[in-house]
């Protein structure tokens, strides 16, 4: 016999967001790394982009700046890379359905 707890039971909502976190696991952490780590690259490359424009001590100002926008780089680079995969798995998903 096929008997199912009720109160185990779990409405299509929370299934679905189940599956998904399952799917891609800690994507909301990650994603929330992109973006802090990116709001600190642009501030850091805004810094330093205005010292390198002021002329001050810039042997150390411009790999600095470099440096800061090749991690803003990186995270763009990585968020259009997490949002590819999410359409992708969902398009796939809804062929399959």
């Amino acid at each position: 016999m096929n008997y199912q707890n009720p109160k185990n039971r779990l409405n299509s909502e929370q299934y679905a967001s189940l599956k998904a976190e399952i799917a891609a696991p800690y994507r909301g952490l990650r994603q929330f790394i992109y973006i802090a780590f990116g709001a600190s690259g642009s501030i850091g490359a805004f810094v330093f982009f205005f010292q390198v424009l002021a002329g001050r001590d810039v042997e150390s100002a411009l790999p600095s700046l470099a440096l800061q926008v090749g991690i803003v780089s990186l995270m763009v680079f990585l968020w259009r890379w997490e949002q590819r995969r999410q359409q992708h798995s969902q398009s796939a998903k809804n062929l399959n359905s």
